[in-house]
């Protein structure tokens, strides 16, 4: 049975990164912010931030750390902060990276239908095996609507969620109001759930496979 003191670490864990992949994904969402991971080490916090554009949050000379640096000791409370920025392996197959870019494409007046069209071909592209888009807001009038496109395979129950399927909320503000933003990445995988091998045979397991079946029949 988990202690008291195991569970409190962990939420105060969690909550920790939550409060700091806010911050982060309000600040650097146009620098193509994807995740953070947080490391409690000896002589302090050791952050890991991943992104499309390091050297956006990196800035000349580390001044951009700094800030970073900065605003998470005094919002969150992390003392001795050691930032390293990694980049997004592949920022195509990332739908936080994916959701940021729409909303920062819809913002510069990128029509939102070939945006989502061209979004889709760029993901499948990458290798994904399926991907949603949802733009909502006004789209086509002072009332509310969305548009959704689909390609691909898009799992949204199973326990294949959790391990192959990637989502993420973006918002993006434009004169008729705030639209939102969902995009879903199904990756890349060796094989499905759902898929079915159908492995070939060579001739000498078949022949085999035929003598097994005949001593079978002979002996009933």
């Amino acid at each position: 049975m988990v202690g008291p003191k195991v569970k409190k670490y962990f939420l105060s864990y969690g909550l920790i990164k939550v409060m700091v992949d806010e911050i982060l994904a309000y600040y650097f969402k146009d620098a193509g912010y994807a995740d953070v991971e947080i490391l409690k080490t000896p002589l302090g916090y050791r952050v890991v931030i991943y992104s499309e554009h390091p050297g956006r949050l990196i800035g000349r000379g580390g001044a951009v750390l700094k800030k970073i640096a900065a605003v998470l000791q005094n919002r969150v409370g992390l003392e001795n902060v050691s930032i390293t920025v990694s980049p997004v392996p592949n920022p195509d197959l990332n739908a936080r990276v994916v959701a940021f870019r729409i909303a920062r494409l819809l913002e510069r007046g990128v029509p939102y239908r070939r945006l989502i069209m061209f979004t889709l071909r760029r993901v499948m592209e990458a290798g994904a095996l399926g991907c949603e888009i949802i733009i909502s807001g006004k789209l086509r009038g002072e009332r509310a609507a969305f548009e959704k496109l689909r390609t691909g395979k898009v799992y949204k129950a199973g326990e294949i969620v959790d391990h192959i399927v990637d989502r993420a909320v973006a918002h993006a503000l434009l004169k008729p109001g705030v639209y939102g933003i969902e995009v879903i990445i199904v990756k890349p995988v060796m094989q499905l759930p759902d898929q079915v091998v159908i492995k070939e045979l060579s001739q000498a397991e078949i022949e085999k496979i035929k003598q097994e079946v005949g001593s079978l029949a002979e002996t009933r």
